[in-house]
This record gives C-alpha cells, sequence and structure tokens, in this order.
C-alpha cells in the first residue's frame, strides 16, 4: 500500500506517549495535520502534544478512532488492540511506524543513524551542529534534546536526520542517503530470535543504501566494520571512525579534563583538532566522531562541528545529572544492555573520581535479562555498590523463570542489593548512602522515579 498523507488529515496515534511515536506525533502536528492520540497512562510528551493542539488520551477506546484518515500503531500495540479493531471495522488503514516515517520523509535527503547503543545521543548531537551551522534540518530522536527541549522538529531544509530503531525492523521503511552505524550487539531477543537475525536485519538497513549513497562505520565494532569493508569491497561509498589506527576518522588520546572529555581528532592520518565534549565517556568521544565524519558530508567544516559538539547538552536519560549538591549526585541513563552499563559506569568513574559509586538498575524485560543474564552479572564490577529493582516488564507478560532477587544472589560482586520497589530503593539508598557518592540510576523504564524519591526523603519532603 503506498502511503500518502494530505496536510489537514486527521491522523490517530496508538501508543502517542512513547519517544519514536510522540516524535512522529510532532513532525505531523508541525506539518499541518490533526493529530489524535492515546496511552495507557499521560506523561510529559502528552502534555507538550496536548499543549500544542494534539488531542490526548490516558486510556485506549474504540470511539478514539472515528473521524480519522490514517492510523499508526507502536510496535507494542498488538492486532487484537481495541483501537486497532476498531479501526479495521471502520475500513482505516492502520500502519506501523515504518510506513509513517516513509510518508513523512519522502523527497528530504535521509541521515539514518542505527546501532544497539549510542544512536540517541550521536543522533542529537548531529542535529545540534547542523542548526549550530546555520543549517535547519527535520529531525527525529529517541529522546529529548537539551538544547532544544524536543525529540522532533520541522526544519526548513530537505535535510532529515532520524534516529534509525532496529526493534520491529523500523529502520526497513526508510530511504537514507546517509547512514551512521555505532555498532551491532545481540538484543530485542523479543523480536529477534537469533544473533544472526539481528546481524541480518542490520544488513539489510545498510543495503538501503544507493549507488552513491555512505555508509559511515565505526571501525571499533566488528559486525558494523564488516560491513565497511564489505562495501568497499565493490567500490561503493564508505567511511570508517574510531580509535583504531587503521579508521579514516580517528579519535586520539581521550581524557577528561575537569567535568569536560577530551579527544584530538584526526582525518586520513592528519591532526584536525582538539574537540571537547560536556557528556563524559569514550562512547561519547566515538559518537561526537561519527558526528564529525556526517558532518563533514554535509559540508560543515571541523572548526564549526567542534565549536557546536562544545556547547551539546545531551539529550534527557542520557548520562542525565539530575542533582548534584553536597557531595552527592543523581544520575539518569538509558543503560539497560550489559555493554551500555560498563561504559556508563566507566563514564560515572571519570565524571566522579573520589566518589562511591552506587549502581541502581532497574532490568528492561524479561527476553533481555535470561538472554544476557550471564553479561548482566559481570556488567557491575568497576561500581562499588549495585542496588537491583524488580524487572521492568515493558511490552512483555511476567516470567517467573527469572527474577531480579536471584539475579543479585548470583552476582559475585561483594556489595550488591535487591529492593522490590522504587520505593524500596529510595529508601534503601537514603539509609546508606553518604557523601562523597554518585548515584547512577540505568533503566529504559520508570528507574528515574528513585532519584526524585531520594531525594525527596533527603530533603525532607517524603
Amino acid at each position: 500500500m503506498h502511503v500518502r498523507f494530505i496536510p489537514g488529515q486527521r491522523i490517530h496515534i496508538i501508543g502517542i506517549g512513547g519517544s519514536g511515536m510522540s516524535a512522529i506525533a510532532r513532525i505531523l502536528l508541525e506539518q499541518g495535520y490533526t493529530v489524535s492520540g492515546s496511552d495507557r497512562t499521560f506523561n510529559s510528551l502528552m502534555e507538550e502534544l496536548a499543549r500544542d493542539g494534539a488531542i490526548v488520551y490516558a486510556d485506549h477506546d474504540a470511539t478514539y478512532v472515528q473521524g480519522a484518515e490514517w492510523v499508526i500503531r507502536s510496535s507494542a500495540i498488538t492486532d487484537g488492540h481495541i483501537e486497532v479493531l476498531a479501526a479495521e471495522a471502520l475500513g482505516i488503514p492502520v500502519l506501523k511506524r515504518a510506513a509513517a516515517l516513509a510518508a513523512l520523509m519522502e523527497g528530504d535527503f535521509v541521515v539514518a543513524v542505527a546501532g544497539t547503543h549510542g544512536k540517541t545521543t550521536t543522533t542529537s548531537m548531529l542535529v545540534h551542529v547542523l542548526q549550530q551551522a546555520s543549517q535547519d534540518p527535520s529531525y527525529i530522536v529517541g529522546g529529548v534534546m537539551g538544547n532544544t527541549g524536543r525529540n522532533a522538529g520541522v526544519g526548513r531544509d530537505s535535510v532529515f536526520i532520524i534516529e534509525a530503531d532496529e526493534y520491529d525492523n523500523m529502520f526497513h521503511g526508510l530511504k537514507p542517503q546517509i547512514e551512521i552505524v555505532t555498532n551491532v550487539e545481540y538484543d530485542h531477543p523479543d523480536f529477534f530470535p537469533t544473533r544472526s537475525a539481528l546481524v541480518e536485519s542490520f544488513s539489510l538497513f545498510v543495503g538501503l543504501l544507493p549507488a552513491n549513497g555512505l555508509l559511515i562505520a565505526c571501525a571499533d565494532d566488528p559486525v558494523a566494520l564488516a560491513f565497511a569493508r564489505n562495501r568497499a569491497i565493490v567500490n561503493l561509498p564508505v567511511q570508517t571512525y574510531g580509535t583504531t589506527v587503521n579508521a579514516d576518522w580517528q579519535a586520539l588520546n581521550v581524557r577528561t579534563q575537569g567535568l569536560n572529555t577530551l579527544f584530538d581528532a584526526c582525518h586520513a592520518g592528519s591532526f584536525l583538532g582538539q574537540v571537547s565534549l560536556r557528556v563524559p565517556g569514550e562512547h561519547n568521544a566515538l559518537n561526537a566522531l561519527a558526528v564529525i565524519a556526517a558532518a563533514h558530508a554535509l559540508r560543515v567544516d571541523f572548526e564549526q562541528t567542534a565549536r557546536a559538539l562544545a556547547s551539546f547538552e545531551g539529550t534527557e536519560r542520557r548520562f542525565e545529572i539530575t542533582r548534584d549538591s553536597d557531595g552527592l549526585a543523581t544520575v539518569d541513563d538509558y543503560a539497560h544492555h550489559p555493554t551500555a552499563i560498563r561504559k556508563t559506569i566507566a563514564a560515572a568513574r571519570a565524571r566522579y573520581p573520589g566518589r562511591q559509586l552506587w549502581a541502581v538498575w532497574q532490568p528492561h524485560t524479561y527476553s533481555r535479562t535470561l538472554e544476557l543474564l550471564a553479561e548482566y552479572l559481570e556488567a557491575f564490577g568497576a561500581a562499588d555498590h549495585v542496588l537491583v529493582t524488580d524487572i521492568y516488564a515493558a511490552r512483555e507478560r511476567t516470567n517467573p523463570g527469572v527474577h531480579s532477587e536471584e539475579i543479585v544472589a548470583a552476582m559475585s560482586h561483594p556489595s550488591a542489593h535487591y529492593a522490590a520497589t522504587l520505593e524500596d530503593a529510595a529508601h534503601f539508598l537514603h539509609e546508606r548512602v553518604q557523601s562523597p557518592a554518585v548515584i547512577l540510576v540505568m533503566s529504559a523504564g520508570d528507574g528515574p522515579r528513585i532519584g526524585e524519591l531520594f531525594w525527596a526523603l533527603r530533603d525532607g519532603k517524603a
């Protein structure tokens, strides 16, 4: 089915409160569509959309789709959902994200950023760099940007920057001219039954590039590097980046200086200059290097890019420092994969040397926790203390085959603890954490509530 939206149409979005669906709603609103949407609970993204003219519902009902020309559903919405069935009964086409995004970006020059880790930050960085270079792209990011206060926007230029999500093969619906692949590790076992299935999905995504399209791949990641080499063999445009000497773009001498992360940027063996970032960690130096390569392809010189990166304020829930006072800091991060957990803990060590590090982890989905359990058990070694809450089920049903209390018991870490609820976790931390310390809450669910409750207890407001 060919999808063509016409400004002025009413489009209803099921699952509008999610980061990806709220971004689509934002683009539609700014392009002149009438937008309605529903989700299980009301959140800040829905509040902003309602303030800007969308009709939002904090529940689901068959009547909500009436009068819509199109319905878009998130990946978490099943075929049997009440609003999906109602739309089908009324003859209203129901689209998944991939088809909706393809229609929204028709005719644009698309830059798609994919990877198991780092895609949100990399996408946000690239949007910020282009905006600071007096370009005005449209964009969709999987988190709220610190610099714009939004996760999506419509620009005057014909360039569209998008975070390309692999879940549900969403990125297969894109038509990119430039792709960034940050890394490829096994994730989303509820959708990809095997590691090879995930790699094949990324391979198909890379294959979407036209003959003159550019792949920018991380040379530090073996799968991304394999994609790059396969394209190079047949003389298709490709650039690599990384800390390895064989990469086209290099980040060397990555270091922490005060509150900043610094690195030396090189291209084709030539030193370009020093880059300073407000976001911590070697992984963010690599994200910035990918942006430098992409900005170069979009005719932004290194000096402009480096200046813009120095003012990049990060993205919500990507090492977001929610409070730092009296020697105690709370940080929210979206890390929920073992590799991301290790890198985020390392970044916290670099950002807060000399402080006790409390790593608070809310496991995300039963399938991921089970599949990657052995890696999770070893991911917290660099933390002083570990606190694990109950598993956030997200789109899954409860699985009695895995429980956080048993995970903690299996950990070899000398200071690993279990807290059943977010409230229990906050009380546990309030009773035990002493300054100087940093509480690093890693969650793709509602874990950030722990930090809020902790400070309420400490401030005597709970």
